[in-house]
């Protein structure tokens, strides 16, 4: 027999015992329905009505042909996974958007909310029938109001009903609530119809927790419907097999494992590595081709092809790039001066105790030329005036005068006067 013929025949075998337990069940569920009706068709006219439809309404409660086996777990963990989804997702735009400014993504919460809701909602359950927590646990949303053999893909209308209610509702009762705050914050007493409008809507809130409440306690017992839209637009989450295994999938955590010790391992390496000086040298390799495709082959500036060579000799370059480092380029610095009455630089940005950089001979702070020769590990600098790269520096002896020495010829005028007067002093 082959391997083929043998799946066959374990398929078989299993319908003829999934057929044999659904007419035992139906037999004994036939049993249980006669004798109920029969005690209460004794009763009195009201109460054998009422009975009578109590326990229809039990047994409608009570069925267990949800999901095919009812996977109440695997429906539960979908929401779950979709709402830490969620979650992620914000946490990233509002890392992206911190460079904005914080307010903005305060400001704009919900929108940001309704944008990932609605974009996940087109890309999961309009497209494919089924969230990606849906996905995960083998499970998509089928039409429970046709019944067969057969699942049935929900139709445009329960899709477009349930991305409204799901994504549009959830915006606009934040947005409703934050309203009705807004209006109760304030420091006047509001308005008789905002404070009925606040005991309706807490009113609303407090139904909706209940029917939820009760909507996932009936789930727990028959696991149809997981949350009460799914119940209301007749919604359920079903395997798309007959027999479902309720072994999960591991190949995503697989995958997160394997990219966390990835970046674990390049932590640990790039340090050993030395990703600054790598970026130092690619940084001046860049600098230099780009003053190579400024200058050409003119060999007349080489004296003046610094990023700050146009800065007066008193002020010192390193100063004034660390309190302008937006402002970088020639044109954007002598515009700012200009408005500033022609000044560039300030009390701030004057070279103290001056050093001399070698060989260029361009004059910074002491701090400074000694902070930046230090980071580059003895590879050198980049000269912020002249290019050059340098790697040594020396105490600026330029404004040392040297002492005066006196002539032996030296000539020396005076009145007879003066002679005169110097003579009765000696004297």
């Amino acid at each position: 027999m082959t391997s083929i013929d043998l799946v066959a025949a374990q398929q078989k075998v299993l319908d003829r015992r999934q057929a044999r337990a659904l007419a035992s069940q139906s037999r004994s569920q036939a049993r249980r329905s006669k004798y109920a009706f029969e005690v209460s068709s004794r009763l009195p006219f009201p109460l054998n009505t009422w009975s009578q439809t109590g326990i229809e309404a039990w047994d409608t409660i009570k069925g267990r042909d949800g999901t095919r086996p009812a996977f109440r777990v695997g429906q539960v963990d979908a929401e779950l996974l979709d709402e830490e989804l969620l979650e992620l997702l914000k946490s990233q735009v509002g890392e992206a958007l911190k460079y904005f400014g914080s307010q903005l993504r305060e400001e704009w919460s919900s929108e940001i909310l309704l944008g990932l809701r609605a974009a996940l909602f087109k890309l999961s359950i309009w497209d494919h029938n089924a969230s990606y927590g849906a996905a995960l646990q083998n499970l998509q949303y089928t039409d429970a109001r046709k019944a067969g053999p057969l699942l049935s893909t929900p139709t445009r209308w329960q899709k477009v009903w349930y991305g409204t209610l799901s994504v549009g509702g959830r915006y606009g009762w934040e947005k409703w609530n934050m309203w009705l705050a807004d209006q109760e914050g304030n420091y006047e007493q509001p308005s008789p119809s905002v404070q009925s409008l606040s005991r309706v809507s807490s009113a609303v809130s407090t139904a909706h927790s209940v029917a939820a409440f009760s909507s996932f306690i009936v789930f727990l017992v028959n696991g149809r419907y997981r949350t009460l839209l799914d119940r209301i637009l007749c919604l359920r989450l079903a395997s798309p097999a007959n027999h479902l295994s309720r072994q999960v999938s591991f190949e995503y955590l697989n995958r997160q494992l394997v990219w966390h010790a990835f970046t674990e391992f390049l932590l640990f390496l790039l340090p050993l590595v030395g990703i600054t000086r790598w970026r130092r040298w690619l940084s001046r390799a860049w600098r230099k081709a780009k003053t190579l495709i400024k200058r050409g082959d003119d060999e007349e500036d080489k004296a003046s092809d610094g990023e700050l060579s146009f800065l007066p000799e008193r002020t010192c370059a390193i100063c004034y790039q660390d309190q302008n480092p937006r402002s970088t380029a020639e044109n954007e610095i002598l515009a700012v001066s200009g408005a500033s009455g022609g000044v560039i630089g300030s009390a701030q940005t004057d070279i103290t105790n001056p050093y001399e950089m070698i060989p260029c001979g361009c004059i910074y702070c002491f701090v400074c030329a000694v902070s930046r020769l230090e980071a580059t590990d003895g590879e050198g600098w980049t000269c912020l005036r002249c290019g050059l790269l340098v790697k040594e520096c020396k105490p600026w002896t330029g404004d040392v005068l040297a002492a005066a020495t006196t002539p032996k010829n030296k000539k020396s005028v005076s009145f007879s006067d003066d002679d005169d007067k110097d003579a009765e002093n000696t004297g």
